[in-house]
């Protein structure tokens, strides 16, 4: 069990997970997300509170029958490793999917989100699941943007990263994929136009950048649209995961 726990305790850190190639999934509907989406489980913790309740303990049978390693622990014992406060008792090793720009080939009309600077991992969490559940096609996460596989961000995501091509990525790579793929740049920005009332004739790549510093001017200079929601008096901004909804829904609109 002492391998378990150092091998738990390590991908809690970014350097860890980075080394290892593995991530966390904790709570019972994160990790049926990842059983139902065939990722490549490679060890779980459980505990007792697994089992209290019919949909834990059918979990537990599944990852049994997965082959997925199982190491028995205490509840205290489950709650000490956890990120978080009710880990639900279990918390399994994961192979993040090997996603890449490649694998992004959009059509016209399909939109892929881009994340310049996004730094809180609950938004991106946030707004992988958005945009999954929106239909953009993929996601790009540039400099200064929370790790990917941040427990955090794994867990905002419910399980949206299984699914949903999330790439990690330089401003040049990104702007050769976009030049690649003929994906227009459209930037959020404050005296920017509303959203909609443009027909996708071609891909677009919606590029929303940090709450405080806004979108980088090597990314800005190439937008060929700047969007703004329009907003209350008084109300400067909002919330970076639910403009992202709101655009995301609106430009989608068009396609």
């Amino acid at each position: 069990m002492a391998g378990v726990e150092t091998l738990i305790r390590d991908l809690r850190l970014r350097r860890g997970r980075e080394r290892r190639g593995l991530a966390l999934a904790e709570g019972i509907r994160l990790v049926e997300e990842a059983l139902n989406a065939r990722i490549t489980l490679r060890h779980a913790a459980v505990s007792p509170a697994l089992e209290a309740t019919p949909r834990g303990a059918a979990l537990k049978t599944a990852l049994g029958v997965a082959g997925v390693p199982l190491t028995e622990m205490d509840d205290r014992a489950l709650a000490g490793l956890a990120d978080t406060e009710h880990p639900q008792g279990v918390i399994a090793v994961f192979e993040p999917p090997s996603w890449s720009l490649d694998m992004l080939t959009p059509h016209a009309g399909d939109v892929v989100v881009v994340l310049d600077g996004v730094q809180d991992p609950g938004n991106v969490g946030a707004i992988a699941r958005t945009a999954l559940g929106l239909g953009a096609i993929g996601m790009i996460a540039l400099k200064g943007t929370a790790e990917l596989t941040n427990p955090k961000v794994v867990r905002g995501s419910m399980g949206a990263l299984f699914r949903f091509p999330a790439v990690s990525a330089t401003d040049a790579e990104c702007l050769d994929w976009a030049k690649r793929v003929g994906a227009a740049l459209w930037v959020t920005d404050s005296t920017g136009e509303r959203p909609g009332g443009h027909r996708l004739t071609a891909p677009v790549a919606l590029v929303l950048g940090n709450e405080g510093a806004g979108i980088r001017p090597e990314i800005e200079r190439e937008a060929s649209r700047r969007l703004a929601i329009p907003l209350a008096r008084g109300v400067e901004s909002l919330n970076v995961a639910v403009a992202a909804g709101i655009l995301l829904y609106e430009v989608r609109r068009d396609a």
